[in-house]
């Protein structure tokens, strides 16, 4: 996740946490609070078997059938695939508004990745254990509990296992459910079920740009070809140029260079080199002043490999033959909820009856497609902890999912209007 923004505290809507405590104290939703605490050996069961299906990028398919058949198997009646590739479950409620509960399907890892996913102890471990098999396990857990114990809901609820939330998916998933599904007219609000805890609630959305660099030469053989221009070489005097580039601090702009790509052998001059560079911001502007700086790096460097070697034989038709593109990979709107949203103030009422202590934070999860829409969104853990997200090492420790799941279970009842 991503900078703190300003504490999480429960004083302006006296109203909500009046029925955030009735709620709470509801004979059904006492039940399943005690379900909770005695399911986690299912909920483990469900965490590591959901991981072992791989979910690479655009390669989720199997993982959703699999939620799917879940969704159906915990009393979900309407369940349907859309044409994208999310996974969706349907309970009607009295009203035709919409709350939305997701979480992404999608991993960052490839296809051949080694899924070695295991438990030791109580702790779990694994490619994608936590990032997003914790959020997963949480909106089936959810489910489970809103079907086993008939609990009350005036809007009606979508759940959504979605495709594109990692990398290049660029929110793909997301961004289908808002603007061409069924549903994104009748969605009031979103709840957004991302990775491990019960610290944050994400109601800033983190803007980002992503690239990928594309360089491209003649080419030609290391020896006899020696003085024609060399893309990996444009590509490093590019980086080292772009790197010079200062940042804001406040507010925080960061920029990263991920993947290189080039060349065929040690003995030949490349005909193209590529790089993927991200840019993100809670600034658009900052955004748009590190992409022109990327830019700028680039069209120095060509200048200067194109000057680089006078003595070259044909120097007109290396010079027509270098060239650069810049290709758009990933654009990630940025956004805030209004303070006053009642997303946010459910939560914090909800986090004040739980004793929980939590915080505002700003980052680049689902949420930022409602929240750049005007519409109300907000992202949470899912219980537990978790570490080394994105690595071969991620872990998750179940100690305090119950906790999770039952912040999770009120904030939904609350926002989807339980009746009296």
């Amino acid at each position: 996740m991503s900078q703190v923004a300003r504490p999480v505290t429960a004083d302006q809507f006296p109203a909500i946490p009046q029925e955030v405590s009735r709620l709470a104290a509801l004979p059904e939703v006492q039940s399943a609070l005690r379900w909770f605490r005695d399911q986690e050996a299912e909920f483990a069961r469900w965490q590591m078997e959901l991981a072992r299906i791989p979910a690479p990028p655009f390669g989720e398919t199997a993982r959703a059938a699999w939620v799917g058949e879940q969704f159906r198997a915990l009393g979900i009646k309407e369940v349907n695939k859309d044409k994208i590739g999310n996974i969706c479950g349907f309970r009607k409620g009295p009203r035709d508004s919409i709350l939305s509960i997701s979480a992404h399907l999608d991993t960052v890892f490839p296809a051949n990745t080694p899924l070695n996913i295991r438990q030791q102890g109580t702790k779990l471990y694994g490619p994608g254990i936590s990032d997003n098999a914790a959020g997963v396990t949480a909106l089936l857990a959810i489910v489970a509990a809103i079907e086993n114990f008939s609990l009350p809901h005036e809007d009606s609820l979508l759940f959504i296992g979605n495709v594109g939330e990692e990398g290049e998916g660029d929110l793909r998933g997301m961004r289908y459910i808002f603007s061409e599904s069924e549903w994104r007219d009748a969605i009031r609000t979103s709840l957004v079920l991302d990775g491990a805890g019960t610290d944050t609630i994400v109601a800033e959305a983190l803007g980002s740009r992503r690239f990928e660099v594309i360089v491209r030469g003649p080419g030609g053989h290391s020896w006899s070809d020696f003085g024609a221009p060399n893309p990996i070489v444009v590509l490093g005097r590019a980086i080292y140029l772009f790197s010079q580039t200062r940042v804001s601090s406040s507010p925080k702009t960061t920029f990263n260079i991920g993947v290189i790509r080039g060349g065929t052998s040690v003995n030949s001059i490349p005909e193209s080199a590529s790089m993927r560079v991200d840019i993100r911001s809670s600034s658009a502007a900052e955004i748009d002043r590190i992409d022109l700086e990327l830019r700028r790096a680039i069209d120095q460097s060509i200048q200067e490999e194109q000057a680089r070697s006078p003595q070259r034989r044909d120097p007109l038709h290396y010079r027509s033959s270098l060239t650069a593109e810049m290709v758009p990979i990933g654009n990630r709107p940025g956004g805030e909820l209004d303070p006053e949203a009642r997303a946010i103030h459910v939560a914090r009422a909800v986090d004040a009856h739980l004793g929980n202590s939590a915080q505002i934070q700003r980052a680049s999860t689902d949420a930022n497609i409602p929240i750049s829409m005007g519409r109300e969104a907000i992202a949470i853990g899912a219980g537990g902890n978790g570490g080394g997200a994105h690595t071969l090492q991620e872990w998750f420790d179940p100690a305090g999912r119950a906790l999770g799941l039952t912040r999770i279970l009120l904030i939904s009842l609350a926002l989807a209007g339980a009746g009296k």
